[in-house]
């Protein structure tokens, strides 16, 4: 008899005193054991929320077979450690399955039940002799495992028995199709191996009449090649000539037209150079028309005449601002000026910029009242970008190209001039002044020309 635990008054007693004394010394059948968390989770839902252990009491509202997937293993642990759970689900059980459990009681459980729903509910009622009850369970479902899989063995050695004969059968079916087709490729291959020798003779004939073809079409190629290399080293030849002759042609013809028209240029300026000065020369002298006599060429000191001595005195400083006056004042004067030369020397301060405009500004007032060419050179290497300058009138402004100074293109402009035209070039660099005295050109101070440029 199961004492009922402190806590559970009310409730009824095991009816079989024995059986409390029985215990099952091995674990469940794992079909019984489903078996008996299903019948656990069907009465389940006949309790009450305080009926239940602690543990099963958050599974209260779920169905049976979420019960059974979720709170099987607390279910089992619940009848085997709480008598009183257990004896509630017994109630439950009796209610529901009432022959079954009078039939248990009695001790002759139905002979057409299933073994396992005999032991399932034989091991929550425990009446007596349940453990026997379960262990019988036990064997008669292993007995049935084990005639199930005797069974299932005999089926499966049955399937294979019909498989393997089966195969065998195949077998035999493939095997005599397999000896018809090894004789048909036999007869095939017989026939294939004459074709292929005939083939093979015919490939050996052809391929000798290919090397012959072969090296037939090499001569004939070579020799073309030789014909060909031939004829074009000889049109290479002939059209390097023709090259070089265009070529002295269109040379010759530009350098008649460039030597023309230079020499045509100079010849004009030149000459105008020399009608201007002859002309100027007339009216500086005042010479008379044709009263010139050989005795008049005879040099000497006639009454009230200057002499070399005054004609001295009369000279002008190298610093004059007149000086330059009188230079620009001879017939097509040019005067050349090296830019940064001259703003370098009277304003270096300022920026270049602002030192080009200045002296730009003051050649245009000189060329205006002069009447001379004048040009201004700047040294183009130290330029950043281009510069966006309008040259004033009367002005021609030019910059040097990278590689070549503003002295070098000083002097290719004295060159470029015909002999006998005055040129003045305003620099302080010696070397400037040396090679452009040398070409025929008048060198002046920078420090004249700021001068002059003062009196505008």
């Amino acid at each position: 008899m199961v004492e009922r635990p402190a806590g559970h008054e009310g409730e009824e007693r095991d009816p079989e005193a024995g059986a409390a004394d029985e215990v099952l010394d091995r674990p469940l059948p794992e079909g019984v054991r489903r078996r008996v968390v299903a019948l656990t989770a069907e009465s389940f839902g006949g309790l009450t929320v305080a009926e239940l252990p602690p543990p099963l009491r958050q599974y209260a509202r779920f169905t049976p077979s979420r019960r059974v997937k979720f709170a099987g293993n607390a279910m089992a642990a619940a009848l085997e450690s709480d008598p009183v759970f257990r004896q509630r689900i017994a109630a439950r059980l009796r209610e529901t399955q009432r022959e079954l459990a009078d039939a248990l009681q009695q001790g002759t459980p139905p002979a057409a039940a299933d073994p396992q729903d005999v032991a399932a509910a034989a091991y929550v009622l425990r009446p007596p002799g349940w453990v026997k009850l379960v262990a019988a369970a036990g064997e008669e479902v292993r007995r049935a495992d084990e005639l199930r899989a005797d069974e299932e063995a005999e089926r499966e050695l049955a399937r294979l028995r019909e498989e393997l004969a089966e195969a065998r059968a195949a077998a035999r079916t493939e095997a005599d199709k397999a000896r018809g087709d090894l004789e048909a490729a036999r007869k095939e291959n017989d026939v294939l191996q004459r074709k292929l020798r005939s083939a093979l003779s015919d490939v050996k004939r052809a391929q000798a009449a290919a090397r012959k073809a072969e090296a037939e079409t090499e001569s004939l190629r070579s020799a073309a090649a030789t014909e060909k290399a031939t004829a074009d080293s000889e049109m290479r030849r002939l059209k390097a000539r023709v090259a070089e002759a265009e070529s002295a042609l269109e040379a010759g013809r530009r350098a008649a037209r460039e030597g023309r028209s230079v020499e045509d240029m100079r010849l004009r300026l030149l000459l105008d150079t020399v009608l201007d000065a002859a002309q100027g020369l007339r009216r500086e002298l005042a010479l008379p028309p044709a009263n010139v006599h050989p005795a008049d060429t005879v040099d000497a000191v006639e009454p009230g005449r200057m002499t070399p001595k005054d004609v001295a005195n009369r000279a002008l400083s190298d610093m004059d601002p007149q000086l330059l006056d009188q230079l620009l004042a001879l017939p097509q004067a040019h005067l050349v000026v090296d830019g940064y030369n001259v703003t370098k020397t009277g304003y270096p301060t300022m920026p270049l910029d602002k030192q080009r405009l200045r002296l730009l500004g003051g050649l245009a007032v000189l060329a205006a009242q002069t009447g001379a060419e004048m040009t201004c050179v700047f040294d183009g290497a130290e330029l950043a970008a281009p510069v966006l300058l309008a040259p004033p009138r009367g002005v021609r402004v030019l910059f040097s190209k990278p590689g070549v100074t503003a002295d070098e293109l000083i002097r290719q402009l004295v060159r470029a001039e015909p002999p006998g035209r005055p040129v003045v070039v305003v620099s302080t660099d010696r070397e400037v002044a040396d090679g452009v005295a040398k070409a025929g050109a008048r060198p002046v101070a920078s420090a004249l020309l700021l001068k002059r440029l003062a009196r505008t």
